[in-house]
C-alpha cells in the first residue's frame, strides 16, 4: 500500500466538530477500500463490514434498534465496546439499502463513532424508494492516482515534494517532465502503479488493464436499470475510451444505430458509476460558470492510462517527446482534465470550456476555472503563443488579464498580446503541474 493524498481529507473529516457519517464515492478499483486501510492504522481498533460477506449483510436486515445494531457489530469482531478509539467501515454498502438508511441513526446515536462507508454504483444499485439520509451523511470523491501519488508511489518522494513548491525550481524539470510522460503512459489505476512499482515492466501491465476494463463490461447488468439498456450501456462503454476527449454527438454514439435518449440514459448510468464525466461548454467570460447543455460536451474518462491502453496509443506515448503531438492533443487534454478532477474533492465540482456563443465561430479555449471573481482560461497547447487564438479571443472578452497556458516547457509567466491589441499576463506551466492550477493561480493572480 501507497500513500494516498485523500488521507488529508480524511483527517480533517475526523477532527471536524459534529463529523457525520462519510460515504467514499468513486467508480470500481480506485482505491477506496485501500485508503480506509492505512486511513485505520492510526485507531487503536478498526471493525470492518464488507456487504458482499452475509454474514455481515445480516447484521442490517434484522430490523434491531441502533443500539442492538451497534452491540452486535462489536460483539460478533470481537472488539472492546469502551474502547473510544475505534473506526467502523461499512464496505460495499450498495448491497444493503438497509445499512445505507441507517447511516443517519449513527451521526444521531452514535456521534462520536466515526463511520466511513463505501461503495460503488450507488444510485444504479439501491431501490428507486430508498435515499440518502439527506443532511446525516457526508460525502467525499476518491479518483484514480494523481501525478504527485504515481511519484510517491514510484518512491520518488523527492520529485513530489518539488511539485508542491511554488514557484517550481527550474532544476527539477526534466526530470518531472520524464516522468509525468510514464504516468500519461500508465494512468493511475492503483492496481497496474502498483504493479509498475514494483517491477518496472510494462508487459506485465496488460492483463491487469484488462481484466480492470473486463470488470467494467462484466458491470454492465450492475447499471442497467432495464434489461433493454444493457446492450447500449456496454456499446457506450467501449466506444467512450476511443472518443475520450472528443466533443460527442448522442444520436448515432460511435457509429451505431442507437437514438439520443438511449446514448443519453447510458451516459448518464455511467456518470453515476463514476466512470465517466461530460464536460460541458460555457460561453460568457465572466460568473457564474453556467454550462450550456444544448451544445455537445467533451468526453472525459475515467482514467488516462485505461484510454491509452485501450486505444492502442501506449506507443505513441512511450516514444515522444511533447504529449501535444499525440491524437490532436487529446491525451494531454484529457490527463491534464483528470488531473483537474482530481485536485477537487467535493462530488459537485464539474469540469467546463469555453466556447465563443456565435454559432459560425470554432473559438474553444480547453478549460475554464472560477478564481475568486474570475474566470480564469486554460489552453492545454505547445508552440507559439501568438497562435493561441481561441485563448486571444476568450481574452478580448474577460474583464481582467490573466490567463494560463499548460504546455511542455518550463514554468514562466510573459507578458502577451491579443490580435485585437489586449495585453494580458499569461502563466506558461508545465503539463505536470496541471492539478497545482489553484495554488498556482494563488501565486499569479
Amino acid at each position: 500500500m501507497f500513500k494516498r493524498l485523500l488521507l488529508k481529507d480524511l483527517n480533517h473529516w475526523l477532527h471536524r466538530p459534529n463529523r457525520k457519517p462519510l460515504i467514499l464515492r468513486g467508480a470500481r478499483q480506485v482505491g477506496k477500500t485501500t485508503l480506509v486501510s492505512l486511513f485505520a492504522e492510526q485507531f487503536d481498533q478498526f471493525i470492518s463490514l464488507n456487504l458482499e460477506r452475509q454474514e455481515d449483510k445480516a447484521l442490517f436486515e434484522q430490523n434491531y434498534t441502533i443500539q442492538e445494531l451497534v452491540e452486535a457489530i462489536f460483539f460478533l469482531h470481537s472488539k472492546d465496546r469502551q474502547q473510544p478509539n475505534t473506526l467502523l467501515f461499512i464496505d460495499e454498502i450498495q448491497n444493503s439499502s438497509a445499512a445505507v438508511a441507517m447511516l443517519r441513526y449513527f451521526h444521531e446515536n452514535y456521534p462520536t463513532l466515526p463511520v466511513i462507508a463505501a461503495g460503488s454504483l450507488l444510485e444504479s444499485l439501491l431501490d428507486r424508494h430508498i435515499s440518502f439520509p439527506v443532511g446525516r451523511v457526508e460525502y467525499l470523491r476518491v479518483h484514480p492516482l494523481t501525478f504527485e501519488e504515481f511519484l510517491i508511489a514510484l518512491g520518488e518522494e523527492p520529485a513530489a515534494a518539488m511539485l508542491n513548491q511554488i514557484p517550481l525550481p527550474i532544476v527539477a524539470h526534466d526530470k518531472l517532465l520524464k516522468l509525468f510522460h510514464r504516468y500519461a503512459l500508465i494512468g493511475g489505476m492503483p492496481e497496474i502503479v502498483q504493479q509498475y512499482a514494483a517491477t518496472h515492466d510494462l508487459a506485465q501491465l496488460r492483463p491487469i488493464y484488462d481484466n480492470l476494463i473486463t470488470a467494467y463490461l462484466d458491470d454492465v447488468e450492475k447499471y442497467s436499470p432495464r434489461d433493454s439498456q444493457t446492450p447500449v450501456i456496454r456499446h457506450v462503454i467501449q466506444t467512450a475510451f476511443r472518443e475520450a476527449g472528443n466533443r460527442i454527438t448522442l444520436a448515432g454514439f460511435g457509429q451505431s444505430h442507437y437514438g439520443s435518449k438511449d446514448v443519453g440514459e447510458a451516459l448518464q448510468v455511467l456518470e453515476k458509476a463514476l466512470l465517466l464525466h461530460r464536460c460541458y461548454p460555457v460561453t460568457d467570460t465572466r460568473l457564474p460558470l453556467v454550462p450550456n447543455l444544448k451544445k455537445s460536451p467533451k468526453l472525459q474518462l475515467l482514467d488516462s492510462g485505461l484510454v491509452n491502453y485501450f486505444s492502442g496509443l501506449q506507443a505513441d506515448i512511450f516514444g515522444s517527446k511533447d504529449l501535444n503531438s499525440i491524437y490532436g492533443g487529446r491525451i494531454i487534454e484529457h490527463l491534464v482534465g483528470q488531473e483537474l478532477l482530481a485536485s477537487q474533492s467535493s462530488l459537485l465540482f464539474q469540469l467546463h470550456f469555453w466556447v465563443r456563443e456565435k454559432n459560425q465561430s470554432n473559438a474553444e479555449v480547453d478549460f475554464v476555472v472560477a478564481y475568486g471573481n474570475k474566470v480564469i482560461p486554460i489552453e492545454v497547447k505547445s508552440g507559439a503563443t501568438g497562435r493561441l487564438r481561441s485563448l486571444h479571443q476568450f481574452m478580448d472578452q474577460a474583464e481582467h488579464g490573466f490567463a494560463v497556458r499548460l504546455y511542455a516547457g518550463k514554468l514562466e509567466v510573459e507578458d502577451a498580446v491579443t490580435v485585437e491589441g489586449k495585453a494580458f499576463k499569461l502563466l506558461n506551466l508545465p503539463y505536470y503541474l496541471g492539478g497545482k492550477v489553484e495554488g498556482y493561480l494563488e501565486w499569479f493572480v
